[in-house]
């Protein structure tokens, strides 16, 4: 009965020890289509949404604005969306996949506010971890 005990515990030892070492921020996104990433995007820039941001860009990201030459990496981007979770844009948001050829998709997102229009022209690259945005370029036609 001890034995028996003993091996009982032994093995939910191992399972609890096997189970923290299991890869505790594998990316929730990376079974998704590159239309899918493409709305997570839309959603973490237009509706202040935080959700999933650190999985949703490639480590080379760049964003550039061209009305002021503006140009930000990976890092800095999050901290301007965590900075401005729950911030809406006030504004009626559609997108547009432009093209999609193997490993690269391009995309358009456009952001028609009362006195402009803000548009994002987007590059999302597959990665052996799902597809991410790589590059954004956003202008004010």
């Amino acid at each position: 009965m001890k034995k028996t005990l003993s091996t009982i515990a032994t093995a939910l030892l191992m399972i609890v020890s096997l189970s923290s070492f299991a890869a505790p921020n594998a990316n929730p996104l990376k079974n998704m289509n590159s239309k899918a990433i493409l709305i997570t995007y839309v959603k973490a820039t237009t509706l202040g949404s935080d959700i999933y941001n650190k999985y949703l860009l490639t480590e080379d990201f760049e964003n550039s604005n061209t009305s002021n030459n503006d140009s930000f990496n990976k890092k800095a981007y999050l901290k301007f969306l965590k900075d401005n979770k729950g911030l809406k844009f006030n504004a009626e948001t559609s997108y547009e996949i432009l093209d999609e050829t193997g490993k690269t998709c391009i995309a358009k997102a456009t952001s028609t506010f009362e006195n402009f229009t803000r548009v994002d022209h987007i590059t999302l690259n597959k990665t052996n971890d799902g597809w991410k945005v790589s590059k954004v370029v956003t202008t004010y036609p």
